[in-house]
């Protein structure tokens, strides 16, 4: 038998007379088994670890303001000892771009790691079946209590249920609400009714969001919803690294009976127990070959492992493994498409890492009054400008300003300007000259911003100096 992963046969079907086709299935609700094993463990330890990230990190204060913090009124984001502004959002696109391409990398190597372990949906899911198991049971008794008649004892498990799925996806609707508004704050006035409408609106928005999503949709969104599922196949290749199950030991599948020889019998390791598709969290039956519905969480592999430890047969019927290797290949972790991802993603992040260590913490912008030009009580020629000065540090800076690029320049107000931490200073001021001195009646001037604190930081900002016409 040749060692290829299988692939399952999804050509549609012959349509029906009235040629109605149908575009989505109605969905047969899953029910999952319990299970342990190596990567559910894994899968708990990570998804912790995220939980922990997300729920805890909105608590956390720096210098005198919450550590993460995405301040909209002020147009103002905190992320701990930094602080970016709308013109550093090509900082973001180069984190996205980064995300993308970090995400390309992991799917050449490792397949759909990143839908089974780390994907919202995949670990909010997790929790919401978790919270059905302790109210209503393990799979058997979800099942039976489904098909059983409404009842107070059915009613009051259901009742917890929906609880506590409800305050899970309140908890996580709130805190998301949190990186926007102080979570201090929010949660008292939330309580107590002070909280603002938009407030209330995101938290119940995002509450219904994760109940419904987490709790009712769950492998929908996988499946129909998440366009990755869609085009993740075409980054594999022979050498990626997907949860598949071997043919070739397994077949031909069949129970046991005690004191038979069952290689003589013409079976497999498989003994169709079908473990491995109870405890799937999209409902797939893994032995069916490659399936887009499969998110790489490996479930299956620590349900069949406990079932071979049972029957004292060898592991890795159901393992990650590459088809390659089922093919008695060799796999080669260092491929052309793996090394060209892994460039790409090294440079962007060094680009990245650049960009933000070399951005200025000082904004200045300069623009002229409408009034071209006027003359002042000494007969200079006189315009007006309106600075603007943005501290983007988390400390109060002092800068020195001054101008140049025209001879007998005079800078009129205030030389040495005291900016707050995050502050923008709107600063109007004058800068004159002798009529004789002009060359033309439009020339370039230039502002300068210096840091009292710092010496190399040093910031210009171009504009134009206007006089009268000279014939």
């Amino acid at each position: 038998m040749s060692k290829q992963i299988p692939v399952r046969d999804i050509t549609p079907q012959a349509k029906p007379a009235d040629n109605s086709v149908d575009l989505y299935a109605s969905r047969e609700k899953i029910y999952t088994r319990a299970f342990t094993g190596f990567f559910r463990n894994l899968r708990r330890f990570g998804g912790a670890a995220l939980l922990l990230l997300y729920f805890g990190t909105v608590w956390l204060n720096w210098a005198g303001h919450q550590a993460v913090w995405w301040n909209l009124p002020e147009r103002k984001f905190y992320i701990f000892g930094a602080t970016f502004w709308p013109q550093d959002f090509i900082l973001l696109s180069g984190l996205l771009i980064i995300s993308a391409f970090g995400l390309f990398f992991i799917t050449v190597f490792a397949g759909r790691v990143w839908c089974g372990y780390t994907c919202p949906q995949s670990v909010w899911t997790w929790i919401f079946m978790w919270c059905e198991k302790v109210t209503e049971g393990d799979r058997n008794q979800r099942i039976k209590l489904d098909k059983a008649p409404m009842s107070a004892n059915k009613f009051l498990r259901k009742l917890a249920k929906h609880s506590l799925w409800l305050m899970i996806g309140f908890v996580t609707g709130l805190t998301f609400v949190g990186y926007f508004s102080p979570i201090r704050e929010l949660t008292l006035d939330f309580f107590i009714g002070q909280a603002d409408g938009w407030s209330y609106f995101w938290a119940g928005f995002f509450t219904l969001a994760t109940y419904g999503n987490a709790g009712y949709l769950r492998e929908q969104v996988c499946i129909y919803m998440c366009p990755y599922a869609r085009f993740q196949s075409v980054m594999f290749d022979k050498d990626t690294l997907i949860v598949s199950y071997d043919p070739c030991k397994g077949e031909h599948r069949g129970p046991r009976k005690k004191g038979i020889d069952y290689k003589a019998e013409g079976l497999g390791d498989c003994i169709d127990c079908t473990m491995c598709v109870q405890v799937c969290p999209t409902g797939i039956d893994i032995r069916d070959g490659l399936q887009i519905e499969c998110i790489g969480c490996a479930a299956c592999i620590d349900a069949c492992d406990s079932i071979m430890d049972k029957m004292d047969y060898p592991r890795g019927l159901i393992s990650y493994t590459t088809e390659h290797n089922l093919a008695g290949q060799k796999t080669h972790l260092v491929r052309p498409r793996l090394i060209g991802y892994a460039i790409a993603l090294l440079a962007m992040i060094g680009l990245l890492a650049t960009a933000f260590v070399m951005r200025p913490l000082v904004g200045f912008d300069v623009s002229k009054d409408r009034v071209l030009y006027r003359e002042n009580a000494e007969g200079r020629i006189e315009n007006v400008y309106s600075l603007k000065i943005m501290n983007k540090d988390q400390r109060e800076h002092t800068y020195l300003l001054s101008a140049k690029g025209l001879d007998d320049l005079q800078l009129a107000g205030q030389r040495e300007l005291k900016v707050a931490a995050g502050e923008i200073m709107t600063l109007p001021v004058e800068l004159s000259i002798a009529p004789e001195k002009l060359p033309s009646s439009a020339n370039e001037v230039i502002f300068t911003l210096d840091d009292a604190d710092e010496p190399d930081t040093h910031v210009e900002a171009k504009s134009r100096f206007i006089g009268p016409h000279i014939r």
